[in-house]
């Protein structure tokens, strides 16, 4: 098996948990959101401090939090965390298909925030690409009488935590450490608020230790973020990024079939039209830095 196959499988095992886990989330739609992304933060931390640890590089954490990229590891922190509680509502609230179409117009977000912020330049291909997903969105809106404000916040959240990693020259386990080492007080301080019943009516009043099902969920919350990371990390090391890239749509892919085929959520007759336009946006977009990368090579 080459180093490039090898990749393959650690991808596929990534984009199925991610792909697959509205179905985890629904399970606890009688518990808060941000209960739920307190527990998902706080064991996510747990996990990836016993990966650190039995890799002997737990005391690596506390550097990396005392060096000068704690700003950028903050504000790495506050991009995904918006991204995860806002997936948790989507999904508890029965907007899954919203959040695929977020996860499907993610890499096109990315390519203008790289075109703003680092003065990237686009071929012809890829500036069609981004305005065909630009009129996808604005044809979803215009039918739908509002905007897919869900998509467009999980799309955008999730291009701004791209812009900061790619100047945090931390490894991926070490770096989603300390973010959810960031994150944890916050979610530590919610949870003993919440259920201490120093909270507000609508935050819920704890549902962890009342019964075995939901308390077991808020625990596996741990695992459902930290080992599709972990497998992304190792698969994104061996496999080349346009085997990273294009694989990346079984996600949103496989998040549109649940929504519509285990979760009953309504297929309308505008996401007909502008998920089609979405997907061939993705498809020329791909193909042209496909081109756009032979070209270099050749050269």
């Amino acid at each position: 098996m080459t180093n490039r196959t090898s990749g393959l499988w650690p991808l596929l095992g990534t984009y199925v948990l991610w792909g697959f886990s509205p179905v985890f989330y629904r399970a606890m739609s009688g518990v808060p959101a941000a209960e739920v992304l307190a527990h998902r933060t706080l064991w996510s931390l747990v996990l990836f401090g016993l990966v650190l640890a039995a890799q002997g590089r737990l005391a690596a954490l506390p550097r990396a939090l005392a060096s000068r990229h704690l700003g950028r590891i903050a504000l790495a922190a506050v991009a995904i965390s918006a991204n995860w509680g806002m997936f948790i509502w989507a999904v508890q609230n029965g907007h899954v298909m919203e959040s695929s179409l977020g996860y499907y117009v993610f890499p096109l977000v990315a390519v203008v925030l790289g075109i703003v912020l680092f003065g990237e330049r686009l071929n012809g291909g890829q500036r069609l690409a981004v305005g065909m997903a630009a009129l996808g969105v604005a044809l979803l809106t215009w039918g739908l009488g509002a905007a897919p404000w869900i998509s467009l916040v999980l799309a955008v959240s999730m291009g701004v935590y791209g812009v900061v990693k790619k100047a945090l020259p931390l490894d991926p386990v070490l770096s989603v450490t300390a973010e959810v080492a960031v994150l944890s007080p916050v979610a530590l301080a919610w949870l003993v608020a919440l259920h201490a019943g120093w909270l507000p009516k609508w935050a819920g009043n704890g549902r962890f230790g009342d019964d075995a099902w939901v308390t077991l969920l808020l625990i596996l919350s741990g695992p459902m973020t930290a080992v599709p990371l972990m497998l992304f990390a190792l698969g994104a090391q061996r496999a080349n990024l346009a085997t990273v890239g294009l694989l990346g749509y079984l996600n949103p892919t496989l998040q549109l079939l649940c929504a519509v085929a285990l979760l009953g959520e309504p297929f309308t007759f505008w996401h007909g039209v502008a998920f089609p336009i979405i997907w061939a946006a993705l498809a020329i977009y791909s193909a042209a830095t496909w081109r756009r990368s032979g070209a270099r090579a050749d050269a």
